[in-house]
């Protein structure tokens, strides 16, 4: 593969695109759409941050079409809330990038319906998104939902008798689980829409090591990892370069559902996006559909049925 950069987006005029996450990795991703001529939705939980990424965004492309959504994937109202108004919005959505992330906190801390934050927030707030969304990724031709894993994956494990690490909280072992289950949700709704004519392309991207605040905001700047990261932040890859994965399974031509992408750079943590690894524990699609299953029942939510409408399962005890 050629060394795909921006520069090689086709035109998105007329597609519309949801992308999660207001700073870092999710901002050069709205930026580079909206510079193809997308209409792009930035949502996220901190509304001064989204309308800072949304000014920035008009800052760098005249006549940009970008707004902000509030969205908490912590929280499942949240999503539900958010889905609504782009449900009674838009006729249609394009393009959704799962993105948003919280990295390695300290402490176990729980979301808004007691979930442990990294697992709410990177992976079950998107899956209950993306379910809430799939009408409008049908009304269209040619949708496609990314999911951002990490190279973290690679080490992860589903803790089927602890997911929300209530037995033992390692922050980084918690996040490579959340990242490893993006993964795995994504290969799975892939093979979901093939076997009922969904009609949607599903894809996951990393960004390799990338120069963000996500390790700030998560361990703090002063742990070991925050320290790295200030310090050594030539050893990261800067953020447009970062985002180029997720872009290039966006929106290239030759992207295809069910594929993970990634830096082509040696261990794939910097360089031009190329086919990713996909780690051994992603591929087993028993545990896949279980974590599928278990997913709908923590989000009440269900995906349709062949032909079915969607619908909301009923919301479990929490």
């Amino acid at each position: 593969m050629t060394a795909w950069n921006v520069a090689d987006i086709p035109a998105q005029r007329g597609r519309t695109a949801v992308v999660t996450g207001t700073g870092g990795i999710g901002r050069e991703i709205a930026l580079a759409l909206a510079a193809a001529s997308a209409d792009v939705i930035i949502a996220g939980r901190n509304a001064g941050k989204g309308q800072a990424a949304v000014e920035a965004v008009r800052r760098q492309v005249e006549g940009a079409r970008v707004r902000f959504e509030a969205l908490d994937l912590a929280s499942l109202d949240s999503v539900d809330a958010c889905a609504r108004r782009l449900r009674a919005r838009h006729e249609g959505i394009d393009l959704l990038v799962n993105n948003a992330a919280v990295m390695t906190p300290p402490q176990r801390r729980l979301s808004a319906d007691g979930f442990e934050l990294q697992f709410a927030t990177n992976y079950l707030g998107h899956v209950a998104l993306t379910a809430h969304l799939l009408p409008l990724l049908r009304a269209r031709q040619d949708a496609r939902v990314v999911t951002l894993s990490s190279v973290a994956s690679r080490s992860g494990a589903i803790a089927f008798d602890d997911l929300q690490a209530q037995q033992r909280y390692r922050p980084m072992v918690a996040y490579a689980q959340s990242k490893l289950a993006c993964l795995m949700f994504a290969l799975e709704l892939q093979r979901r829409s093939v076997a009922q004519g969904w009609g949607v392309a599903s894809l996951a991207a990393h960004p390799g090591v990338a120069r963000t605040d996500l390790l700030h905001n998560g361990a703090g700047r002063d742990s070991l990892a925050g320290r790295l990261r200030t310090h050594l932040w030539f050893l990261f890859q800067p953020a447009p370069q970062g985002a180029l994965p997720a872009l290039f399974a966006a929106t290239a031509r030759q992207a295809a559902g069910g594929e993970y992408y990634g830096p082509a750079g040696l261990g794939e943590l910097r360089g031009a996006p190329a086919p990713a690894r996909i780690p051994a524990q992603a591929l087993d699609s028993v545990a896949a559909a279980r974590l599928w299953a278990v997913s709908g029942e923590l989000a009440g939510i269900a995906f349709p049925d062949a032909g079915g409408p969607f619908r909301s399962a009923p919301s479990p005890a929490r």
